[in-house]
């Protein structure tokens, strides 16, 4: 379940024909060449044809969803404004709902899941409580408070709590990872929560693709000074690197707590050798990394969707 044009999924899907397992692609948000009729009832859960422009699928011969980057739900533009909001309710409600109820189906990772596990304030609490180690943050309307924190951690880096689409005279912009002090820390803060950090002294960034119980890193190193590394990925180097016992025992606690079989996570390799969480994607990219670990990844996630659920 993704866009058309998720050249990630594209990976897997490759590898999945490669092994002869049938693969529907479907982007739930355009259900104009959808058709569905599905039943319940009489001792039997959800049945019934779905059928694309190329495939057609037996709702009850699902056995794993790839649950990716669908775009959002969409109602035809030939229809008002109520119209187009109750039809994009019904079709995210309806389709949705019933590819979120698939019998006896592995999902990676059911949309419910990662909706529960994006926001900012569950992963440090779960990352916490995993026993990874998480640098001083604070969340806050205050700007007093906020200029408080960032005078006793200083430096303290600002991140938006979720990645949302912000124009500036037009052009769609996007909101880095960036230093603040204290000084510029503005009233404006008072307006919404800000997630405010201590900025580590790092030698490097890590990027975890965990696929059920195993764990792919990569170091990625930044040519430059810039605290996002997705600033110029012209700029970065990719090289694997093994994980620390107790930070592959945190990750996989971690994806327990949220009922993941996917997640992409983002650690700092501190100066000191520590490895700082920061955050986990449960949807996150994985397939710009070395081509090494892209094809393990693909081929982990193959494996996990050929599974399916354990008999």
């Amino acid at each position: 379940m993704t866009a058309l044009d998720d050249l990630t999924a594209d990976h897997v899907i490759t590898e999945l024909h490669g092994r002869d397992i049938p693969v529907v692609r479907l982007d739930p948000g355009q259900p104009a060449d959808v058709t569905l009729s599905a039943r319940a009832g009489a001792g039997r859960s959800w049945h019934g044809p779905l059928t694309t422009p190329t495939r057609s699928l037996g709702l009850e011969h699902a056995r794993a969803v790839y649950y990716r980057r669908p775009s959002r739900y969409t109602a035809p533009g030939d229809l008002n404004n109520q119209e187009r909001e109750f039809t994009a309710a019904q079709v995210r409600h309806g389709l949705g709902g019933l590819l979120a109820a698939l019998p006896e189906c592995l999902y990676v990772n059911h949309p419910h899941r990662n909706s529960g596990a994006e926001y900012k304030p569950r992963q440090i609490t779960a990352a916490l409580r995993a026993g990874l180690e998480v640098p001083p943050t604070l969340i806050t309307n205050d700007p007093d408070a906020a200029r408080a924190f960032a005078k006793e951690y200083g430096p303290v880096v600002y991140k938006p709590l979720r990645s949302t689409e912000y124009r500036q005279d037009g052009e769609l912009r996007t909101i880095w990872v960036r230093p603040v002090d204290a000084g510029e820390i503005g009233d404006g803060v008072a307006a919404c929560p800000h997630l405010f950090q201590q900025a580590v002294d790092k030698t490097a960034d890590v990027r975890i693709a965990a696929v059920g119980d195993e764990l792919f890193a990569t170091r990625i190193t930044i040519d430059g000074d810039h605290l996002d590394w997705r600033w110029d990925y012209d700029r970065i180097t990719y090289a694997p690197i093994d994980v620390p016992g107790p930070v592959r025992t945190g990750v996989r606690a971690y994806l327990r707590a949220f009922g993941l079989a996917f997640g992409a996570f983002d650690f700092a390799l501190g100066r000191d050798g520590v490895w700082r969480f920061y955050e986990c994607n449960p949807n996150g990219q994985w397939a710009f990394v070395d081509d090494h670990t892209t094809g393990a990844i693909t081929a982990a996630l193959a494996d996990l969707l050929e599974k399916g659920l354990p008999a």
